[in-house]
């Protein structure tokens, strides 16, 4: 009688997505694994914060988007890899901040620029005619790849950061944020 055995999360196979989304958080999963992420990165790895990252512009702006990069499987959003959050502060000016991709899948940089990509291109689908962002020092030249201007350095948190803002002429208009982007193998597809 053969023995059938289930893999288990500590064997070698290495399961990687076809295809990836990058959207508005939808859910309430979405939002949760989103908040986990930051909570990973900004409080775990970088100890930039306590316990928790959310703050006033996540409680009390009612534009407040979380945008979320997602593995899928046959076509449906499995798991939450990276998030955006945005916001307008005023008319028209749109801020973009606690950008993170959970560490396994930082090699993978479209998830980023995507992110990122989403980000502009659905403020500016909003009425956005100037996004900010308060950047890390060493994400500074793929931003500046990305068509983002520098416009002053300062430190935030202890650490080295650059105001910086995107380029709108490289950012047309996302009308269907919810919808997103599809990525495959990484690429925009």
């Amino acid at each position: 009688m053969a023995t059938i055995t289930a893999l288990s999360s500590v064997d070698t196979f290495d399961f990687r997505p076809w295809e990836y989304r990058v959207q508005w958080a939808s859910g309430p999963w979405m939002q949760q694994q989103a908040l986990a992420i930051r909570r990973q990165v900004f409080c775990e790895e970088q100890g930039l914060f306590g316990a928790d990252d959310v703050d006033d512009v996540d409680r009390s702006n009612p534009t407040t988007r979380l945008l979320v990069a997602m593995s899928c499987l046959c076509g449906q959003p499995d798991e939450v890899l990276g998030t955006v959050r945005i916001h307008e502060a005023a008319p028209g000016l749109w801020w973009g901040s606690r950008l993170a991709v959970r560490r396994a899948w930082r090699k993978h940089a479209q998830l980023g620029t995507g992110l990122i990509r989403l980000a502009v291109s659905s403020a500016h689908a909003q009425g956005c005619t100037e996004f900010l962002a308060h950047v890390q020092a060493q994400n500074v030249p793929l931003f500046k790849r990305l068509h983002w201007e520098l416009l002053d350095e300062m430190v935030l948190h202890g650490r080295p950061h650059a105001l910086m803002r995107a380029d709108l002429e490289h950012y047309p208009p996302c009308h269907a944020p919810e919808a997103g982007y599809v990525l495959v193998h990484g690429a925009l597809a």
